[in-house]
């Protein structure tokens, strides 16, 4: 099938696109967000391709892919077509729900000519979804191999702009975690963390917006991977460090007690326990080692891109029906 796909989550939309549809990424003078084109920093396949906005009309779309409410009506206003009524859609929600979350109602939960995919149970079951269809597809990520190393007693992080984003990335637990290992953050925008932080800079060093093949090479280095995160739908660059084969220690927060079984690594609410695991894997590199190995085992088992591609080809045969 040809699928309108709009460049929103680097990660996710990579490992869509090395499946077997071909992508139709739309682009606009400046490149701004609803028309980024196909992405700087991650490699996708010959099959998807840029197309300008104000050509999109000239295309065969068989399904829209939306993943942001205002694509619904960028869809209508570029290809002329109302998604789910003129044209089949699926609309992914990758994000947990903000504000009352007890009642937090999802943009789509009125309509149910679109099929609402989730991309992990938690978000299924926090989001109201009214009527809409529900289905979960659960992360599929490009396996990067093992590449573990773990030379380096540092504990690595992975926050996109961890200073705006501050509690809901955990970011403001990290001065805890220095106090058992320096920390080596990398992620878009993290430049001035320390200062920040009010720590000293040697704890914590910043690797800002690194491309992905060289950050995960970095971060196969450090002895564990450290997972702050208090409100996000499953950091796909949790996944990523178990896949490199790095134990992982986690905050017990929405998906992650499902992504990282107990042999892989720690999960806990208690700051406690999470920085006495992360010394405890710093001074130990076999533990780390056998840990990171239950992890890589796990992350392969639950989210292969084979799996991710199978469940999708499924949900684009439906909906096209």
């Amino acid at each position: 099938m040809k699928v309108l796909l709009w460049n929103v989550h680097g990660s996710w939309d990579t490992a869509f696109a090395m499946g077997r549809h071909s992508c139709v990424v739309p682009v606009t003078r400046g490149r701004g967000p609803d028309g980024r084109g196909l992405p700087r920093t991650y490699d996708w396949p010959p099959s998807a391709r840029e197309v300008p906005a104000g050509r999109l009309r000239d295309e065969d779309i068989d399904v829209v892919l939306l993943q942001r409410p205002r694509e619904l009506e960028l869809t209508a206003r570029w290809l002329g077509r109302r998604p789910g009524r003129d044209i089949p859609a699926v609309y992914v929600e990758h994000n947990t729900p903000r504000g009352h979350v007890p009642d937090a109602r999802h943009p789509l939960a009125g309509r149910r000519d679109i099929l609402l995919v989730h991309v992990t149970h938690f978000n299924a079951m926090y989001w109201d979804n009214g009527r809409a269809p529900v289905m979960v597809i659960e992360h599929g990520v490009p396996d990067p191999g093992y590449r573990y190393r773990g030379d380096w007693p540092r504990a690595g992080v992975v926050i996109n702009e961890p200073v705006r984003r501050w509690r809901v990335a955990g970011t403001d637990l990290l001065p805890a975690f220095t106090r058992v290992a320096p920390l080596d953050v990398f992620g878009m925008r993290a430049g001035g963390l320390p200062q920040r932080l009010g720590v000293d800079p040697a704890s914590v060093w910043v690797f800002d917006d690194l491309p992905q093949k060289k950050m995960h090479a970095e971060l196969a280095r450090r002895r564990v991977y450290l997972h702050p995160f208090r409100w996000t739908s499953l950091g796909l660059s949790l996944i990523e460090a178990m896949l490199l084969g790095m134990p992982a220690v986690a905050l017990a927060a929405t998906e992650a007690a499902e992504a990282v079984p107990p042999e892989a690594g720690v999960v806990s609410s208690r700051l406690d326990v999470l920085t006495d695991a992360v010394r405890r894997f710093i001074g130990d590199p076999l533990a780390a080692r056998r840990a990171g190995q239950a992890a890589r085992a796990a992350a392969l088992g639950r989210y292969s891109l084979a799996r991710f591609h199978r469940d999708w080809d499924r949900a684009l045969q439906e909906v096209s029906r």
